[in-house]
This record gives structure tokens, C-alpha cells and sequence, in this order.
């Protein structure tokens, strides 16, 4: 599922690297809600299931505003 705003490679990037940090959280003993607070999003419903947090990770980094520029 790539987004309609996003580069299909960037989506692959982001849903990539948003795998591996929440699959970092799962192991520290985290929960959904707990990953959503480390990229600063709101968790509205708690209950989430993993792949949803995934996806909303991946969205938030695909965004233009979060994109970082090299110094």
C-alpha cells in the first residue's frame, strides 16, 4: 500500500525503517501506543495493532515537513 502523495521508494524506505524501530519498542517490552509517542503522533484509538502503527510511522515520515536536509 503506497500512499498517493509519497515516492514508491521512499514508502519502502519508511515503511522499512519504521518496522525496524517499532520492532525495536516490541522488544523493549512497548506497546502501540508507546511507538506512536516516540514519533510524536497522538495514539486516538489505544487498542492499535502493530501493523497499523507501522503504517501511520511510515505516513509521518513520508510527510515533506519531516524530511531532513544533509548539513
Amino acid at each position: 500500500m503506497t500512499p498517493q502523495f509519497a515516492n514508491p521508494v521512499q514508502w519502502q524506505q519508511n515503511v522499512g525503517l519504521a518496522r525496524t524501530a517499532c520492532a525495536r519498542i516490541f522488544r523493549d517490552g512497548g506497546s502501540p501506543a508507546d511507538a506512536l509517542k516516540v514519533f510524536g503522533l497522538e495514539a486516538v484509538h489505544v487498542p492499535l495493532d502493530w501493523s497499523v502503527v507501522v503504517d501511520r510511522v511510515a505516513a509521518s515520515l513520508s510527510q515533506p515537513a519531516t524530511q531532513r536536509k544533509a548539513a
